[in-house]
């Protein structure tokens, strides 16, 4: 065990501890402080002092940039908004057109406002829409013929093939399985003569209906939106009118701003909507003589290439794709000329 301490310990301890702190706050109050001091030597090198220069050489101003990052950031700045002012100001001229041709749209349904007709030209305008749908009835017909077509010729492909084997196998009916093969085979070789025809009438049948007129229909569409818009700053001019000289007291300046943007408007779309009333006049004039030349030339087509196909005249079928600059393979025109006819007489 330890040996018990004595206390006089203790005090001896204090009284030092005291006079040791004494004597260090005294030193320091005496030491002279170190930036006071010119002898003293802080980091064990030599102190260097450094003098700033007060003054801005006419140097140092002409190498300072003249477009400084404030102004670049403040003319993007100004740019931004500019262009975000620009977008507001369409989406809300397009907010408001929206709301009154849809408006508009509403009560003509419903019969309470009215409408501009040009009786004439809508009679002109659904003539041809019932045209388009009958004409896209005769393409979507010839092209399921063509293609019961293509089948048929696929079979009576695997008809001459099927034939041409059997004559082999069977010498008893080699002669008949042969014939029906030849045969078999020019009514294939003919069949794609006729269909180089069909495909050219289905092509130029399908420019007709889904370019032609539908470039003019797409005018149509415009001319009716710019129809409704016109119609829907009219009545509201209109009515702007109508509330303004009801009472005979002049209109206020808030509502007279109002009646010359809303005439400027009108204006505007009335002008829109004569343009393209006068374009689609004309083309529909264009499309009218088109039309009949090109429904001409190919109701041309399919009647002859139909009838010479079907009648077993290889020749006038040959004469009709040249007639219409349709290009066939020699080898198929040679042997629908030499075979053709012989076959069908050997078949009736």
């Amino acid at each position: 065990m330890f040996p018990p301490r004595s206390k006089s310990v203790y005090p001896v301890q204090v009284k030092m501890n005291k006079a040791t702190e004494k004597s260090i706050h005294e030193m320091l109050k005496n030491t002279p402080s170190m930036n006071d001091s010119t002898e003293v030597v802080h980091s064990g090198s030599e102190q260097q002092t450094i003098k700033h220069s007060t003054t801005l050489t006419l140097r140092n101003v002409s190498n300072h940039s003249l477009s400084s990052p404030t102004s670049v950031s403040l003319e993007d700045e100004s740019a931004y908004i500019k262009n975000g002012s620009s977008k507001l100001d369409t989406f809300r001229n397009w907010s408001i057109t929206t709301y009154k041709c849809t408006k508009q749209i509403m009560l003509e349904k419903l019969g309470k406002s009215t409408r501009t007709v040009d009786l004439e030209l809508e009679a002109q305008i659904d003539q041809l829409k019932e045209t388009q749908k009958k004409y896209l009835s005769i393409l979507r017909l010839s092209r399921a013929f063509t293609s019961h077509f293509y089948n048929c010729m696929q079979s009576q492909s695997l008809l001459a093939e099927t034939f041409a084997d059997l004559a082999q196998k069977s010498p008893e009916l080699q002669e008949e399985f042969l014939r029906n093969a030849e045969t078999q085979r020019i009514l294939t070789k003919n069949g794609e003569l006729l269909l180089n025809a069909l495909n050219f009438f289905i092509s130029s049948i399908n420019t007709l209906c889904n370019k032609t007129i539908e470039d003019t229909l797409l005018t149509i569409r415009q001319y009716e939106l710019a129809r409704v818009e016109y119609d829907a700053y009219r009545v509201d001019l209109e009515q702007q009118r109508t509330g303004s000289g009801g009472s005979g007291d002049p209109a206020p300046p808030q509502q007279k701003y109002s009646n010359d943007e809303i005439q400027k408007k009108y204006e505007k779309c009335k002008e829109q909507y004569e343009k393209l009333r006068s374009d689609i006049i004309v083309k529909m004039q264009f499309l009218e003589e088109n039309r009949i030349k090109v429904m001409h030339k190919q109701l041309l087509l399919f009647h002859n290439a139909i009838a010479a196909y079907f009648a077993g005249n290889a020749n006038g079928l040959e004469k009709t794709l040249q007639q219409f600059n349709i290009s066939v393979s020699r080898r198929s025109v040679c042997v629908v000329g030499t075979n053709f006819m012989l076959h069908f007489a050997y078949c009736s």
